[in-house]
């Protein structure tokens, strides 16, 4: 049994405090790995030899050691609460609970990070925070439709019977609209180019990064491990869909993050009304045809 197997199926009284304590010390290590693995594929893509893989970790150490300065004593507090959720959505996530849960929690960190960000007065936090909650509506509907069909093929919401489902192969059989329709949505939450409408990860913004503008130092530090745990927790879905193998399922899971920072270099960044069309369009093509179908296959079973 693989470690990833062990943090889904992991019973008796240690084990539910095991798959907390796996996630919230592991997570962090590998979502800043990954963020590490970006800047060095961005950087041979570009032509450079770009950082260290380390570097993130540096990056996050050298934040700490900052003066904390806030523009309000609510700033840094909502920042707080941002990954304070992130994390019980992980642990949610890894513990087997109810997906919908999984995807309330989620969804109400992200709020706490647009609240930080429009808790400040500078134009461009406000702007990047009204930009934040226009990706939000555009990427759930295809968030829901996702938790649909996960219920529809495994017959209930719980990650742990949906895990299930995937061991034994029908996720991805039933359901590769809805990952298509997932992999295009992690385009923004990877807040990735055509997508990065609200802040980005590029040197070249880090001046005026939208919705992160007023935060510095530690509220920054924290962003950015917050984002790591969201990372992790993102990949552990695409994870789902190849449990049945897990080599297989963190292959898939690693190449969907590849493939988004392929996307990054790629494209130039969209304008909001063309990101929620796209998206809209998408999740229509993509996830609503593929939940109509697997309900026709499902009534003439």
């Amino acid at each position: 049994m693989s470690f990833l197997e062990s943090l889904f199926t992991a019973d008796g009284f240690l084990g539910p405090f095991l798959r907390i304590g796996s996630y919230i010390v592991l997570a962090p290590l590998v979502g800043g790995l990954l963020a590490g693995l970006d800047r060095k594929v961005t950087a041979w893509m570009q032509g450079r030899v770009g950082p260290p893989i380390v570097q993130p970790f540096y990056d996050v150490r050298k934040l700490l050691e900052k003066e904390n300065i806030a523009v309000n004593r609510f700033q840094n507090f909502f920042v707080f609460l941002f990954l304070l959720f992130m994390v019980f959505t992980g642990s949610l996530f890894f513990l087997g609970a109810s997906f919908l849960l999984v995807v309330f929690a989620f969804t109400l960190a992200c709020l706490f990070f647009v609240f930080g960000g429009f808790s400040v007065r500078s134009p461009y936090g406000h702007i990047g925070a009204e930009r934040e909650l226009i990706q939000m509506m555009a990427y759930d509907p295809m968030v829901i439709l996702l938790a649909v069909g996960f219920y529809l093929v495994a017959g209930s919401f719980e990650t742990r019977t949906i895990y299930r489902a995937g061991q034994n192969g029908i996720l991805i059989a039933y359901l590769p609209g809805i990952l298509a329709g997932y992999l295009y949505i992690l385009t923004i939450k990877f807040r990735k180019s055509p997508f990065d409408l609200s802040m980005t990860h590029h040197a070249h913004q880090e001046i005026v990064k939208g919705l992160s503008t007023e935060f510095s130092g530690k509220a920054l530090a924290v962003i950015e491990v917050a984002h790591w745990y969201e990372n992790v927790l993102l990949l552990g879905i695409i994870y789902l869909f190849f449990s049945f193998h897990p080599l297989i399922g963190v292959a898939a899971a690693m190449g969907a993050y590849f493939l988004e920072v392929f996307i990054d270099n790629s494209y130039a960044r969209f304008k909001w009304g063309l990101t929620l069309q796209s998206t809209w369009v998408f999740t229509l093509m993509a996830g609503v045809s593929n939940l109509v179908i697997l309900h026709h296959l499902l009534v003439r079973r």
